[in-house]
Parts: structure tokens; C-alpha cells; sequence
């Protein structure tokens, strides 16, 4: 017993020792523009492991967007939180913050800088670019959904509480990744007419997907910076932030079926 208890204060240690989150600035390029993602990962892993992009909300590579690719790399993958405006720009006024994203968003810019960031996870080293994944929340929630509609080659796509932008005739043809919307039901920025239209569209394309709601969430549900009174169109709702991260998981235990430890 003795020796027992040994061998496992030493293996204890020595895991505690080797095990280290490793972050690093990983910068790419998107038509000339110098973008500065976040890279993630737990060094703990060996091999080859899916890689998850993280696409912000419309403040840009923020601490919200770096926390959540650093909770991914604990669960084992390779996360990349993008940089969609260009040297990690970010902001917390809302009135830049709107200029910024109308800048990228409903432009053929939105698509151009997630695929490029998507570009730069699949060549990281540990990463396998057979099994990737893309979550995204507000503005990034839109641009996940965007990725999907272009055609990417990822095994699934997860936006929280996104714009529920359509897919176009042709980009109908184009979807493969699985897709999972997760929504407040009180959302007062993504009007009913515009869910129902999104799932008429997923019907028509054919496409394999899932759309959750979450009673008395609005926008911006999963981030605790958010406002506190629902009224106004955009609050943290900690219920269903746990709830969808939930089942953010679970989709990616089916579409990255066969990892273990997730």
C-alpha cells in the first residue's frame, strides 16, 4: 500500500509539473490585413486533437472570447479565438463596436476573415484538420453560421445567441457542417420571423441541424458583462449559459465521435 500511495504522489507530481496551458499570438493574413488570433492549448494532450474556433462577439478578441478557447483547451482541443477586424483590435464602446462590425458583417468580409482564421487552426501542429469545429457568439454566432453557409470543411458549427443571417440559393448547396443554434427565446434582436425563416431555410438545404431555445434569455445570455435587466434586449443569464455550453459539448461529443475525454 505503501508503494502504492508512492507511485501515485509520483505520477501526481509529475502530471502537475507537465501539465501547462500553452497560449501564444498566432498572427495570419487576410487580403493584406495582419490579423492576431489567440491560440490555446493544454499540453497535457498528446497528438493530434480537434481544433475549435472561437469567433467574438462584436467587441473584438476580448477576455470573454480568449476565457472561453482557454475552458475548450482544458476539454482537450486546440482552440483559435479569431481576429476579425485586424491587429486584435478590440473595444468596449458600443457605438465603435457597432462601426467595427458593420464593417465586416452582411459583407463578403465576414466570410473571408473566419476562413482565414479557420485556415490558421487547421495548420497548427496538434491540430487535426479533419475534425475541426467552429462556436461564435452575438457577431460571432452570425459568422459560424456564415462559415457554414461557405462550405467549409468542419464537422460542426455552434452559434450562441447569433444574428440568424439566411444562406443564399447557391450557398443552400454548399452547407456540410452540422449546425447548432443556441437562442434566447425572449431575444428582441432576432425577431420570431427571422428563426422561422432560418428554419425554413435549413429545411430547404437539407442541412443537419438543431435549434434550442432557452426560456427568459435574451441576447448576449452567456456573458457575464452583459447587462442584468432583461428589459433592455441583452443580460447574462447564468442558467442558460451553463445550459448551452451543455450542450455545446454534447454536439461535439457526437460530431467529433470516437475522441475520448470529452
Amino acid at each position: 500500500m505503501r508503494y502504492l500511495a508512492a507511485v501515485i504522489l509520483v505520477l501526481t507530481i509529475a502530471g502537475g509539473v507537465h501539465a501547462k496551458m500553452v497560449t501564444k499570438t498566432v498572427a495570419y493574413k487576410q487580403n493584406g490585413t495582419v490579423c492576431k488570433g489567440f491560440l490555446v492549448y493544454d499540453d497535457a494532450w498528446t497528438g493530434k486533437r480537434p481544433g475549435v474556433l472561437v469567433v467574438p462577439e462584436w467587441w473584438g478578441l476580448n477576455d470573454f472570447a480568449r476565457e472561453r478557447a482557454e475552458k475548450l483547451a482544458r476539454m482537450g482541443y486546440v482552440a483559435l479565438a479569431a481576429d476579425m477586424y485586424g491587429d486584435g483590435l478590440t473595444t468596449k464602446d458600443p457605438q465603435e463596436a457597432a462601426k467595427l462590425a458593420g464593417q465586416v458583417r452582411g459583407t463578403p468580409l465576414m466570410r473571408e476573415r473566419a476562413l482565414a482564421a479557420l485556415k490558421a487552426l487547421a495548420a497548427q501542429p496538434l491540430v487535426d484538420p479533419k475534425r475541426l469545429a467552429a462556436i461564435g457568439f452575438c457577431f460571432g454566432g452570425t459568422a459560424v453560421l456564415e462559415l457554414a453557409y461557405a462550405g467549409a470543411d468542419l464537422a460542426g458549427v455552434v452559434s450562441f445567441h447569433g444574428g440568424l443571417t439566411l444562406p443564399s440559393a447557391a450557398d443552400l448547396k454548399r452547407i456540410k457542417a452540422k449546425i447548432l443554434v443556441l437562442h434566447g427565446a425572449d431575444d428582441p434582436l432576432v425577431p420570431p420571423k427571422d428563426a422561422a425563416a432560418f428554419r425554413e431555410a435549413m429545411r430547404r438545404a437539407g442541412a443537419d441541424w438543431q435549434m434550442v431555445y432557452y426560456g427568459g434569455a435574451v441576447h448576449s445570455f452567456t456573458n457575464p458583462a452583459s447587462e442584468s435587466d432583461k428589459s433592455k434586449g441583452v443580460a447574462y443569464n447564468p442558467e442558460a449559459a451553463a445550459r448551452s455550453w451543455e450542450a455545446m459539448q454534447a454536439f461535439f461529443k457526437e460530431i467529433f465521435a470516437g475522441d475520448k475525454g470529452k
